[in-house]
């Protein structure tokens, strides 16, 4: 089940009764109508939790991604978030005062304290990735994401502000559900259950569970809803943005990232890609379109090429223009546009394809067999 299933909902036929009046029955139908709608919705959202998958693998794209960038950073770790660093604690605290930010980095100026923090974030990273004890690690994920996003606040960019978004809303969401530590847990937990006798529970119990779980799946299937949409609203608003523009309406926009230093980390490859400008302005007016197109593309089979040229996008500026964490950040968030039926195919598919990638084993001649037998 699809993340395009929280928006659309089986059709449902409705007659108009009898008893209505000729004068009054098109109000009485289009009443029956969106009471069938918004009781199939209701349905939906509170029947079972949807996108399983997709949420798992934000869980796991995001911890990965942030492990890795801490790692990456950890020899500048005391210049960007540590005591040491320009930014001071007490800047960081008379900021904070104005904007509303909290960070337990700045508790305490010990570099002691500090490396425990780095540690420790480190480890939550790894636990979240792998899904252990996924609604509290949940919980922990998004507060060192927040904390290390406000002690170095003016140091980030685009992708850093995704992922913190994306860890405050995965706090709501199931995430532990598939390809965790839990869903093994739950699944061992399950087959020792297969032989043992049912425990019978007080009429009081049942409900209390029922509510818990109607409970867990509507907010889960709020979140990916939030989720989806703060997406949209990215692609929208970035394109819309760049149509405001003139660099990007007359297809001159690559041209000058191209040529910022800031965004050259392979200067050679930015200028023979500079050489060809009529390719570059047809990929700028191809980008614009792709994200404006975006959000009215989700309930229908154009999406799928559609995420496929954003991937590509999105691959081009990790590489072009050096930006791999802000890269990274859009690729995991596209995933959750993706259907559970095609998470479920993958691995059918990846064991397909490396059964007819397999090199067979060369079978020894006779004359071999003797001479390895001697």
């Amino acid at each position: 089940m699809g993340i395009e299933q929280i928006y659309a909902s089986p059709a449902t036929a409705v007659t108009p009764s009898r008893s209505v009046s000729p004068r009054g029955w098109p109000s009485a139908l289009v009443h029956r109508w969106l009471r069938a709608r918004s009781d199939a919705f209701w349905a939906l959202v509170t029947g079972r939790p949807v996108s399983l998958y997709a949420t798992s693998v934000l869980r796991i794209g995001y911890g990965l991604l942030y492990l890795v960038f801490l790692l990456r950073e950890f020899p500048h770790r005391e210049e960007i978030w540590g005591p040491g660093s320009p930014w001071t604690p007490a800047l960081a605290a008379q900021l904070f005062d104005q904007t509303g930010w909290y960070s337990f980095l700045i508790l305490s100026d010990s570099r002691g304290y500090f490396e425990i923090c780095y540690a420790l974030a480190l480890v939550t990273s790894a636990l979240f990735m792998l899904g252990w004890r996924t609604r509290a690690t949940s919980v922990a994920f998004a507060m060192v994401v927040a904390s290390f996003h406000a002690r170095a606040i003016f140091m980030t960019d685009g992708g850093d502000n995704l992922v913190l978004l994306m860890a405050l809303y995965l706090v709501l969401t199931a995430c532990g559900r598939r390809w965790s530590l839990d869903a093994r847990r739950a699944r061992i937990k399950a087959a020792r259950a297969l032989g043992a006798p049912v425990r019978t529970r007080s009429l009081a119990a049942q409900q209390l569970r029922a509510a818990r779980v109607t409970l867990t799946t509507v907010v889960h299937n709020c979140g990916v809803f939030v989720i989806a949409a703060q997406v949209c609203f990215l692609y929208g608003s970035a394109g819309l943005y760049k149509v405001q523009g003139s660099a990007w309406d007359d297809g001159t926009a690559l041209h000058y990232v191209l040529n910022l230093e800031l965004f050259q980390p392979w200067p050679a490859l930015s200028h023979v890609l500079d050489q060809y400008p009529l390719v570059m302005s047809v990929v700028g007016y191809l980008t614009v379109l792709t994200q404006v197109a975006f959000p009215f593309v989700l309930f229908g089979r154009l999406k799928y090429p559609v995420l496929i040229l954003l991937l590509g996008m999105h691959i081009a500026i990790a590489v072009v223009l050096g930006l791999p964490l802000f890269s990274g950040t859009m690729i995991i968030a596209d995933a959750v546009f993706l259907p559970d039926r095609f998470y479920t195919f993958l691995p059918h598919l990846l064991r397909r394809t490396a059964r007819r990638c397999s090199v067979p084993a060369p079978v020894p001649r006779q004359g071999e067999i003797g001479a390895q037998g001697r």
